[in-house]
């Protein structure tokens, strides 16, 4: 299956707009974003658990990054409140899953095969204080990407020309870009080459960004196993 997967092309998505699609598992489904592969594929995907429902035990071969947008996200290694940034990176483990139900940002397939840095992180307690409007929670950076947490005031202005491609979704609020309103649930990427620009709404924004990482952007290795989104 392939969505999306052309990454020199702009693409916006208002993911409340999207169908709910059912997974292999019950309980759990999926809005899908990008995807290059089929059950195991480098995916970029919304993901709702419903009540006391999971996913099977499994191995990220390719790493996984999420955000918790809803709910509390759960596994052996303790609950996930709404407003977490989680990287669990290749050779991790894990049985997720949700006992009163949660909504994720997930992200398969987009790590370094040598990346072996797992944490989590509070976003909103990992913000500094504001600069000409907007506050940064800086979440990770390495060679391949930097990965980031924006708190925007009504008004402030936001421009990024990082090289390798941009990413971001609304969590929170409204912004405008390229004449066009983003809000939340709104998943924009744009190729490498193009920046951005963006005002923030009446009620400010809050908005998770990625940039650097569509230089390598490739699909999972032949034979190799683990999907949850």
């Amino acid at each position: 299956m392939e969505l999306n997967a052309d990454f020199n092309q702009r693409v916006l998505i208002h993911t409340d707009e999207e169908p709910w699609r059912a997974s292999p598992m019950p309980g759990v489904e999926r809005r899908m974003l990008d995807r290059i592969g089929d059950e195991v594929a480098r995916a970029t995907t919304i993901v709702r658990y419903a009540p006391g429902s999971k996913f099977s035990a499994h191995t990220h071969s390719g790493g996984e990054e999420f955000i918790v947008l809803e709910g509390v996200f759960q596994d052996e290694h303790g609950d996930f409140p709404a407003g977490t940034y989680v990287r669990n990176p290749p050779t991790t483990s894990h049985t997720p899953g949700s006992d009163q139900g949660c909504t994720i940002f997930v992200k398969l397939w987009q790590f370094g095969m040598d990346d072996r840095n797992q944490f989590r992180k509070d976003m909103n307690a990992s913000l500094s204080q504001p600069e000409n409007g907007v506050a940064t929670a800086n979440l990770h950076q390495d060679e391949r990407e930097a990965v980031t947490y924006r708190a925007l005031d009504p008004g402030a202005h936001l421009t990024v020309s990082d090289a390798g491609g941009i990413e971001l979704l609304v969590l929170q609020g409204t912004a405008t870009e390229n004449g066009q309103t983003l809000r939340k649930g709104s998943w924009l990427r744009l190729p490498d080459g193009q920046s951005l620009s963006t005002i923030a709404g009446a009620e400010g924004a809050r908005i998770w960004m990625k940039t650097g990482h569509l230089r390598f952007a490739k699909p999972p290795s032949a034979g190799m196993q683990s999907s949850t989104a």
